[in-house]
């Protein structure tokens, strides 16, 4: 796999109209920037996890920030976001088998997460991966960071959190399915 860096340059390229991806490749020089003891921000990995149609997502009812998301979670100094991607859909849906739909980059995101008692308020620069699993094959079980774990439909997912995040990746699902 390609490292992070030129992942971002080639996502940059695909989506000019993007921001995040130049504050990315900045922030990338931070030190520590895959840490989560880093309280101005660090790198998270997430997985945008679509059925073999593309008409459904699974998505987490995420307990700390009180939303329905895709999965996802801290590098803990992993710089393979696509692993970490791919071990935070395994932890939090309980599901063991997913397909990588690419290497490429899905989307990507930086956002605030609010304060907690643990922690400041700080910024996720979240890379996200598209994943593929089967509703039917596969048992959901709800880990502890989630209140609750379901397939939705496109449409289900932006009511349900309707973030230009969502709404972005929902488009994008929409085009390949499309396609």
């Amino acid at each position: 796999m390609e490292p992070l860096e030129q992942l971002i340059e080639n996502y940059a390229h695909a989506y000019p109209q993007e921001k995040a991806p130049h504050e990315m490749l900045e922030y990338l020089k931070t030190e520590d920037c895959f840490y989560n003891h880093n309280y101005h921000g660090h790198f998270t990995g997430s997985a945008w996890v679509v059925n073999p149609d593309k008409d459904q997502i699974l998505m987490n009812h995420h307990k700390n920030l009180g939303k329905w998301l895709q999965f996802g979670g801290h590098a803990d100094g992993e710089e393979d976001l696509l692993s970490v991607a791919v071990r935070e859909a395994k932890e939090e849906s309980g599901i063991q088998n997913f397909t990588v739909l690419s290497t490429e980059i899905f989307d990507m995101d930086i956002h605030e997460i609010p304060e907690r008692m643990d922690q400041p308020a700080h910024r996720h620069y979240d890379v996200r991966f598209l994943l593929e699993a089967d509703p039917f094959g596969n048992k959901i079980v709800i880990s502890d960071e989630s209140y609750d774990v379901a397939w939705v439909s496109t449409e289900r997912a932006v009511g349900l959190n309707p973030e230009m995040s969502i709404q972005r990746m929902v488009r994008k699902t929409l085009l390949m399915k499309n396609n």
